[in-house]
């Protein structure tokens, strides 16, 4: 063969030969795609077998079957798969711009990004193994602002569990990076592409992230309903990505500033259903007391579940004590807390403003001082007061509420004496109600004095044996329980010797219930329900040892307890006397991202984000359920939303 005839094969070949280079560039650069996207689809499921292993107890108790475990899996793809479109539509950005520039530090900042997210998206899993257990639910937006105090979650762990969690983080974000820079990632160089391929690019991939990002073609984009599949909270929970439900919960927040999202119908329409609702044919009240001018005792229990109480269905053994003050008082049987936090327990107490979802109106300044104050009314009364409490009330911004509502005095950690002995979380509750009895023997009569106590709250380390060898994953909660109930019961000794104690109305009720032995479903009605006792010398004989069935809530306290005292109680428009006859049989509580509604005929609960009816049992018209509950949720989160 002459050179010419093998320069002109040559030649001839130079096209194939850049065409297969073209091929193998663009197939290189797409595959680069394929690897990231596979990553963070197996990373995600990495990241909830560890929480599914972690809570493996509960599910044994739950006696949840392995193929319902493994359907968490496929239910979970297209929410994963949303997440992932989310997440490479940077790396598709840097993807361009290698394919036209050859920068190396293009790669560096490829692998940088993901290592952000994984270090992002570990920690996040770890916190939500962390906060489930407490408050059986993802982490959203309202756990990110309790970042804000660092010490205080630390403090409201268990040792073990705290540093258990830090090397699960360590290791969730050390393994699944390791495996993605030796099996996933891959250096790019020298990727130029053609016209044609790079068009291709361009205009192809990020339709198709689109279309992955919004669940598909559909007019609504997807959302966490997508993954909800189970009667089991715990596996709709795992089921659901974390990534995905965090970012939508501080997307809805800022968005929610500027706009009420649960509006469910023309605000005529349920100012009319809340009129219904609250309608009183006679302004009138049952008196149980034969004064009207008692002290007053409040005990606010942190985290006390009905399920605690024998008398209210639960297990004997667990508040011995309490069980004994009910033959001295009136037990309130259909109790609800409306929210799951210390801060929104402490608005419907002293606030009576029921909690709502996304935030707590205890957190914002300028909105709770709109609210009316029982502490305030009482002291226009005549009253003195004082709020006391072992542990730091800068939590969930209770402090500042506190202060708003007047106090003469408030204790807290710091304040008692440096000789009491204390947990991780505060002092203990057998030290601060034996402080309390004999202070508020110094403070002018009548007075009102308030204590939240704190042992029931993780991370258990009270001063007392455990004796209860039941209750599973929640033995360390009803030991704490019994300690408290321990307390109760030594706090109405001592004080029954002070003189101050004939003349005196002691009330009992928790600030929101927990996860009980039973381990009910978190959206359920069972799981929102609470004690409440009035206890005392001041209570009437006849009603000595009685229950009281109306349906109501703790922010109906304020309205009940006033017109005890004679005092008007119209500023509480949420709060209704549940000792008048004529006001109406309901209750009410929030849920992350929706509400429960009890009537005595039904229930339902509702998640706005999943558009999800829990469960509700059957009403002659549950459509009317629907709407009252609705329009209770509306004009709630409206007076809250009111500048």
């Amino acid at each position: 063969m002459s050179l010419y005839s093998e320069q002109k094969y040559e030649f001839a070949l130079c096209p194939v030969y850049l065409t297969f280079v073209k091929y193998f560039q663009m197939k290189k650069v797409i595959f680069s795609l394929f690897r990231q996207f596979a990553f963070w689809i197996l990373f995600f499921n990495f990241a909830r077998g560890v929480f599914i292993l972690y809570y493996s107890p509960i599910i044994v108790i739950e006696k949840i079957s392995l193929g319902e475990v493994l359907a968490i899996f496929p239910h979970a793809f297209k929410l994963d798969l949303a997440t992932a479109c989310y997440i490479m539509v940077f790396p598709f950005l840097l993807l361009l711009l290698q394919s036209v520039t050859h920068l190396g530090w293009i790669n560096r900042v490829n692998k940088i990004y993901t290592g952000i997210i994984v270090f992002a998206y570990s920690l996040a899993t770890a916190a939500e193994m962390g906060i489930y257990a407490e408050w059986k639910t993802k982490l959203t937006y309202k756990v990110i602002k309790y970042l804000n105090h660092p010490g205080e979650i630390y403090n409201s762990a268990e040792t073990g569990t705290f540093f258990l969690l830090l090397i699960i983080f360590a290791g969730l974000f050390s393994i699944s990076y390791f495996i993605y820079v030796r099996v996933f990632y891959r250096k790019l160089v020298n990727t130029t592409l053609n016209v044609w391929s790079f068009l291709g690019l361009i205009i192809i991939t990020p339709l198709l992230l689109l279309v992955g990002l919004r669940g598909g073609v559909q007019q609504i984009p997807i959302n966490q309903s997508e993954s909800y599949f189970s009667e089991h909270n715990i596996l709709n929970i795992a089921a659901v990505n974390t990534g995905f439900n965090l970012y939508i919960s501080i997307f809805e927040n800022l968005r929610n500033f500027n706009r009420d999202p649960y509006v469910f119908m023309d605000p005529l329409a349920a100012s009319a259903e809340m009129k219904k609702i609250r309608a009183v044919a006679s302004d009138t009240t049952l008196e149980i007391l034969n004064t009207s001018r008692p002290n007053i005792v409040l005990v606010i229990l942190e985290s006390w579940s009905a399920d605690l109480i024998e008398a209210l269905g639960g297990k004997p053994g667990i508040t011995p004590e309490f069980n004994k003050l009910e033959q001295g008082g009136i037990l309130f049987d259909h109790l609800y807390a409306s929210g799951s936090r210390s801060e929104q327990g402490m608005a419907s107490i002293f606030g009576g403003f029921p909690a709502h979802p996304i935030s707590s109106i205890t957190v914002q300044p300028d909105k709770f001082v709109k609210l009316p104050s029982l502490t305030r009314d009482l002291m226009k009364a005549g009253y003195t007061s004082a709020f006391y409490f072992g542990g730091q009330l800068i939590y969930g911004n209770i402090k500042s509420y506190i202060i708003y509502n007047g106090f003469n005095k408030i204790m807290e950690g710091k304040d008692f004496p440096g000789s009491l002995p204390q947990g991780k979380l505060g002092i203990h509750d057998e030290y601060t109600l034996g402080y309390m009895v004999n202070d508020v023997g110094q403070m002018k009569h009548p007075f009102f004095a308030s204590l939240f106590t704190v042992s029931t709250h993780s991370p258990w380390d009270q001063p007392y044996p455990k004796p209860l060898k039941w209750g599973d994953n929640e033995r360390e909660y009803i030991n704490a329980a019994l300690y408290t109930d321990h307390c109760l019961g030594e706090f109405i000794s001592k004080a029954s010797k002070e003189p101050w104690y004939k003349n005196t109305l002691f009330i009992f009720v928790a600030d929101h219930s927990h996860n009980s032995y039973r381990n009910t479903h978190p959206q359920s009605k069972e799981y929102h329900q609470i004690p409440m006792l009035f206890f005392g010398d001041v209570i009437k004989a006849r009603y000595k040892g009685t229950r009281w069935s109306k349906l109501g809530n703790q922010h109906d306290l304020a309205a009940t307890l006033l017109a005890q005292l004679h005092i008007p109680a119209q500023g509480f428009s949420f709060s209704k006397n549940l000792f008048n006859p004529y006001s109406g049989e309901y209750a009410y509580y929030s849920t992350e991202d929706g509400l429960g509604w009890i009537r005595p005929w039904g229930y339902f609960t509702y998640d706005k984000a999943a558009n999800y009816y829990y469960d509700w049992t059957d009403p002659a018209s549950p459509d009317s359920l629907f709407r009252e509950g609705k329009a209770y949720l509306q004009t709630v989160f409206g007076e809250y939303m009111k500048d």
